[in-house]
């Protein structure tokens, strides 16, 4: 287990000396007015917010993107980002939320029905009437990338065909796979299983649902806690054990890790082991490197790979995992993207309003990617919705690192995305 200290979002308000690093590096305020910045809308605005003052107009919040770079820049520690997630949250209990901003935090419901019949759910969610409809209706962008269902199954449709093969041993890990994993990118998640096998793992996957992420985004606290309590009821029991529980998805094993229990204020033993016990899967994979424990026979791929490290991967503050272990793949030159976000952040550049500032946003990662030149066959990202912007703003396919490591060791083909 790994040591995880809360400070307390309110405590931290004081700690703002006003010094507008926050708000110089914000992505968001650089593309739009609508969005005055982290200073102004979380440590400056939360003073208003207080009980014993008068409420006052504070649409502008619903604006940040919550993708945290003012938490990763400011030098006194001041949880902005939490601030403004706690202060949507407060409209959302005042006034109540858009049916659009409830389906989409709810994707794990959505995902869920669509693998029903994945075939018919992607017909009728990919044709150009459905999407004009949708922006129509609901406020969902029609250009907005979002994913496709998986048409060969569940990842846990491949876990039950696949029991037999699976290892067994006295090593063992507990795999969170997530609702992206399970329902749109099972693929994802056999890579992960194949990699932690091939370095002799027994790989658990118990019960689990969706993080709660969605439902933090847009301001959905309580139902939030729900999703977040029936996790720790379920997967706090191996952290105690002692059996790591590892993630493909960086804001995921995030909200385990830190956002459900700060912006919740859930801190009971239970929680805080789940969250103590609870690694993104690189961050896992680099420890294993770093006590020499992690096998590299990696067969070379000679490619440029532009890497981009997701804004909620840097919020683990534990480096660049995935850019230590791709480096690790013989002849793989792989260039580091210094874009401060990819303008998606969850479901804000799914919203007609948001669509256009996520893609200002995202541009100065799209100009990286461009500048690495013509000759590149894909990008790298840990997460899976800013892979999917990566994509619908550069127009080249985006891989899992996990993929990567599957593909050097021979286990996995990057192009169909399917184990060999």
């Amino acid at each position: 287990m790994h040591p995880i200290s809360w400070q307390s979002v309110d405590h931290s308000l004081d700690e703002c000396i006003k010094c507008n690093i926050c708000t110089s590096y914000c992505p968001v305020s650089a593309v739009t007015d609508l969005f005055p910045g982290p200073k102004y809308c979380g440590p400056q605005a939360q003073r208003f917010r207080e009980p014993s003052q008068p409420q006052t107009p504070d649409d502008s919040v619903d604006y940040c993107s919550g993708c945290r770079v003012c938490n990763d820049v400011c030098p006194t520690g001041v949880k902005i980002a939490e601030m403004n997630a706690r202060a949507r949250a407060q409209i959302v209990a005042d006034r109540g939320l858009p049916l659009r901003n409830r389906l989409l935090g709810r994707n794990d419901k959505l995902a869920a029905l669509g693998s029903i019949a994945p075939v018919v759910a992607n017909l009728a969610m990919h044709n150009p009437l459905s999407r004009l409809l949708a922006e129509k209706l609901m406020g969902i962008a029609r250009h907005a990338p979002l994913p496709r269902w998986s048409e060969n199954g569940t990842f846990r449709d491949w876990l039950r065909r696949s029991t037999r093969r699976r290892l067994r041993g006295p090593k063992k890990v507990v795999y969170f796979h997530a609702c992206s994993t399970l329902h749109y990118e099972p693929f994802v998640g056999q890579a992960a299983v194949a990699v932690l096998e091939h370095n002799g793992y027994e790989v658990i996957v118990p019960p689990q649902g969706c993080c709660g992420l969605p439902l933090l985004s847009n301001g959905e606290f309580e139902a939030a806690a729900g999703y977040h309590q029936r996790n720790v009821a379920t997967l706090a029991s191996f952290a105690r054990a002692g059996f790591p529980i590892v993630g493909a998805s960086t804001s995921c094993t995030l909200t385990l890790k830190e956002e459900a229990p700060e912006l919740l204020d859930m801190h009971d033993d239970a929680t805080r082991q789940l969250a103590q016990g609870t690694w993104d899967i690189c961050e896992w994979l680099a420890q294993l490197h770093a006590v020499g424990e992690l096998r590299t026979d990696f067969q070379p791929m000679p490619w440029v790979l532009p890497y981009h490290a997701p804004c909620q991967q840097r919020a683990h503050r534990v480096g660049k995992p995935a850019l230590e272990l791709l480096r690790l793949i013989p002849g793989l030159d792989v260039r580091e993207s210094h874009a401060r976000c990819c303008g998606i952040a969850g479901t804000y550049g799914y919203k007609v309003e948001k669509y256009q500032i996520a893609m200002d946003v995202g541009q100065e990662l799209f100009d990286f990617v461009e500048a690495q030149g013509d000759e590149l066959v894909y990008t790298a990202c840990d997460s899976e919705t800013c892979r999917w912007q990566m994509e619908h703003g550069t127009s080249l396919p985006s891989r899992h690192p996990i993929e990567f490591l599957a593909a050097a060791y021979g286990l996995y083909d990057l192009e169909r995305r399917a184990l060999l």
